[in-house]
């Protein structure tokens, strides 16, 4: 496993790869992780399978504004990665390498052809096209890549200097990528079709899959701040192109009386904080997120960015809860309109007030919906996602041998 970084760190892809290494050992797999080394965090303590650090020189280059909490792959080549990496594949012989972002980048200087393992990329994001990963210009989604409008829109993002220098690595390393990779593996048919996959290029969309929710605390006082009564939530970083500002004015136009308005996340939008009925709890470790999202009526993804999967709406399925969801990007791989969720056209301020006011309004609605979505989580589960994987391996090994046979 090929991966910027992992547990302790905390994200969305962290826990996939942790729980995809367990998976995979305990399916009998020799699995091991290479990740960076990541600023006060020692990776591997309660890993189930072994972990091994590497440097990374980007991070010591002065004058570029990095990020000093996280370490992150760059679009291109990091020497010492790369030297790191050829060190732990000569102990490590593995078959196979399965990356999972930019980290592929310093490996791909260590790819031999049919002499080096097989290559599989998950695609969790859109990086492989994109240098923000997000798909969005300006606020809306993009209508592709351009060199100019893409050094513009990264400069907005990372800033100029850095902005205009990522943007040029994601264009250099695209045709590099794709010509080293054995078999792609978007993770919804979303990042399938704005990355561009076509009939030339073995790809397979392979889903994130949830083992399970963490069990519920008990005495956490950090619960408290949750409503006794009935409530609605969202989870994650409360910002524009999550659809926070949609998500407020929908809220207002709620028939009263209304159930509070949990937010769980970082919030950067001030109004949020101050608004009747809104709860902005800030961000909470992850299995108390889950409880708030028990004890809820339902949840709210009124995301304007072309989410890439949707994890949250997974876990919302997993719990047993109906959602109101933008239906964009890969959540709508995930929900299903009517049955376990209600889909909505993303930045339709009056769509999203009347789906939520539908949810609030009908308990059997809501019921109904949560044990459909119950059973639409089983799908996504390890039984079911984690022997894709392993077709997959096998795919990417006979592509490669096909290539030495060639």
């Amino acid at each position: 496993m090929l991966a910027q970084s992992y547990a302790p760190i905390v994200g969305g892809v962290e826990r996939i790869v942790e729980d995809l290494s367990g998976e995979l050992s305990r399916r009998g797999h020799q699995v091991s992780v290479a990740t960076l080394r990541q600023p006060g965090a020692e990776p591997g303590s309660d890993s189930p399978v072994p972990v091994h650090t590497l440097r990374s020189a980007v991070h010591r280059l002065p004058g570029i504004n990095l990020d000093q909490e996280r370490h992150h792959a760059s679009p291109a080549p990091d020497p010492e990665t790369v030297l790191d990496l050829r060190r732990l594949l000569r102990r490590e012989r593995p078959d196979v390498i399965h990356a999972h972002n930019w980290l592929v980048n310093s490996y791909l200087p260590l790819d031999r052809g049919a002499e080096s393992p097989a290559l599989a990329l998950s695609m969790h994001d859109y990086g492989l096209v994109c240098a923000t990963k997000r798909f969005l210009n300006r606020g809306a989604e993009c209508t592709g890549p351009w060199t100019r409008k893409c050094m513009r829109c990264a400069g907005d993002y990372y800033g100029r200097v850095k902005g205009a220098g990522v943007a040029v690595a994601t264009r250099l390393a695209e045709p590099r990528v794709r010509s080293h990779v054995d078999i792609f593996l978007p993770v919804s048919s979303a990042v399938r079709d704005r990355c561009g996959f076509g009939e030339g290029e073995l790809h397979r969309i392979v889903p994130n899959f949830l083992s399970g929710l963490p069990p519920a605390p008990t005495g956490d006082p950090r619960l408290d701040g949750l409503p006794e009564e009935p409530f609605v939530l969202y989870f994650g970083d409360v910002t524009i192109d999550k659809g926070g500002g949609q998500l407020l004015e929908a809220y207002r136009a709620l028939d009263e009386p209304k159930p509070p308005l949990v937010l769980v996340g970082r919030c950067y939008l001030r109004e949020a904080m101050e608004e009747p009925g809104v709860v902005a709890l800030g961000p909470l470790p992850h299995e108390l997120a889950i409880e708030a999202l028990r004890r809820s009526l339902f949840t709210v993804v009124p995301s304007l960015v072309p989410e890439t999967f949707g994890l949250v709406a997974l876990e919302t399925a997993a719990a047993g809860k109906p959602i109101v969801a933008s239906e964009i990007g890969g959540l709508t791989d995930v929900v299903r309109d009517g049955k376990t969720g209600l889909l909505v056209r993303p930045g339709n301020r009056e769509a999203l007030a009347t789906a939520m006011g539908r949810l609030i309004a009908d308990p059997e609605m809501r019921e109904r919906m949560g044990q459909a979505a119950s059973r639409r989580a089983a799908d996504f589960g390890p039984d079911a996602v984690v022997p894709q994987f392993e077709a997959a391996y096998e795919l990417a090994l006979e592509a490669r041998r096909a290539r030495a046979a060639g």
